[in-house]
C-alpha cells in the first residue's frame, strides 16, 4: 500500500498520504467496500469500491462515488483474503452461468489499485480460476494504466464526453488523460477491452458521441462501443433523458464514423410503450374494471408476473420474482 503515502495513481496527482487520513480529490483512504454480487449478464463477481477521482453531475451511484461526503455507511474495509474468500463461497453457490471474473466498478477503482493488486495476488494464492476486471473513467496516470492492463483480463473504459469544455463541466477533470489512455489500451491491451462506452444525455453529451466514435475508429474500428442511454439523476435529476429515435440516430452516426460494433441500451420514453398498454388492456377485468390498476400491474406482467390481481403471498414465483428482480438496462 505503499503508494498510498504519497498517493499518484490518477491525474490529480494529489500525493496525499490516505493512510493517514489526508484527502486528495478522491476523499478516501484505503479500499472500503460498498457492495458485492455476482452478475450473471457479466460473468463476474461485482465488488463495487468506494470513492471516485471525479464530481460527475449525472452519477447515478452518487452515494458510493462521492464516500464520504453523503453520510452514508458501508461494509468499509474488507482485507483482500477475507473478500476473495467470501467471493469463493458465494461463487460456488450461485446458480447463473459461470463467473469468470473479479471485477472492481465504482466510483471509479482505478484510486485503489493497490488493494485490487492485492486482490488479484490472493485470486491467485487461494487457487480460484478467475481473472480480474475493472470499469473506469480512464482518469489514471500512466504508470497506473500500465499496471491496470498488466492486471486486468477484462477492462471497461467509459470516454464521458470529446472536448475538454464539456468533460470539465459534466465531470470537473480534463479529457487530455482519458483520451490518451484510451488510446494507450487499444494499442497495448486490445485484447482486454470488454467495452468502450459513454452515457448519452441530450444537449449536453450526445452530440459528442460521433466525434467519440471517430476517434475509436481511428485507432481500431473493431473496438465494441456501447450507447447508454441518461436517466434522471443526481445533479441533472431534472434534465431529460434521450429517446428511442435519438439513441438509433446515434447508433448509426458511430457506425457511419467506421466502427463495427455498435449498441445501445436505454432510453427515456415519452408514452407509454405499446407492449405495456397492450396488457393493460387484457388486465382491466383482473382488476375490476380500474383502468389505473391495470395500467400499473402491466408494468409488473410485461416482466413476467403471473398472479393478477398481484397476490404475492400466494405467488409459486416469489422467491424468485421476476418483476422485483428485473434489470431494465439490459433491454431496450
Amino acid at each position: 500500500m505503499d503508494d498510498l503515502e504519497s498517493c499518484r495513481l490518477c491525474e490529480w496527482r494529489c500525493g496525499a498520504d490516505r493512510l493517514r487520513r489526508e484527502r486528495g480529490v478522491c476523499r478516501v483512504g484505503r479500499a472500503e467496500v460498498a457492495a458485492t454480487m455476482c452478475s450473471g449478464s457479466l460473468a463476474s463477481y461485482i465488488v463495487t469500491l468506494l470513492g471516485c477521482c471525479y464530481r460527475c453531475l449525472h452519477c447515478n451511484a452518487y452515494r458510493i462515488s462521492q464516500y464520504p461526503d453523503p453520510g452514508w455507511h458501508y461494509a468499509g474495509y474488507v482485507p483482500a483474503a477475507a473478500l476473495v474468500a467470501d467471493a469463493r463461497e458465494r461463487i460456488a453457490a450461485y446458480r447463473g452461468p459461470r463467473i469468470r471474473t473479479l471485477g472492481f466498478t465504482g466510483g471509479d477503482p482505478i484510486i485503489h489499485l493497490p488493494y485490487i493488486e492485492e486482490v488479484a495476488s490472493e485470486v491467485k494464492r487461494q487457487g480460484l480460476d478467475l481473472g480480474i476486471g475493472i470499469s473506469t473513467g480512464g482518469f489514471a496516470t500512466e504508470a497506473a494504466m500500465e499496471r491496470i492492463v498488466g492486471l486486468c483480463r477484462t477492462i471497461t473504459l467509459e470516454i464521458k464526453a470529446w472536448s475538454d469544455p464539456v468533460h470539465r463541466a459534466l465531470t470537473g477533470a480534463p479529457v487530455g488523460p482519458v483520451l490518451r489512455n484510451a488510446e494507450y489500451l487499444v494499442h497495448e491491451g486490445r485484447d482486454r477491452i470488454r467495452v468502450f462506452r459513454t452515457v448519452v444525455i441530450p444537449g449536453m453529451t450526445d452530440r459528442e458521441v460521433g466525434r467519440i466514435a471517430a476517434f475509436i475508429a481511428s485507432l481500431d474500428p473493431g473496438v465494441p462501443y456501447r450507447l447508454i442511454g441518461f436517466r434522471p439523476n443526481n445533479v441533472l435529476y431534472y434534465h431529460p433523458g434521450p429517446s428511442r429515435e435519438e439513441m438509433e440516430h446515434l447508433s448509426a452516426v458511430c457506425r457511419e464514423a467506421g466502427l463495427e460494433d455498435v449498441a445501445w441500451s436505454g432510453y427515456y420514453p415519452e408514452t407509454v410503450p405499446d407492449e405495456v398498454a397492450a396488457r393493460a388492456a387484457g388486465l382491466t377485468a383482473a382488476y375490476g374494471g380500474e383502468a389505473q390498476a391495470a395500467l400499473t400491474a402491466a408494468y409488473a406482467a410485461a416482466c413476467g408476473c403471473p398472479t393478477h390481481p398481484r397476490d404475492c403471498g400466494a405467488c409459486l414465483l416469489r422467491d424468485r420474482c421476476p418483476a422485483t428482480l428485473r434489470e431494465p438496462w439490459r433491454g431496450r
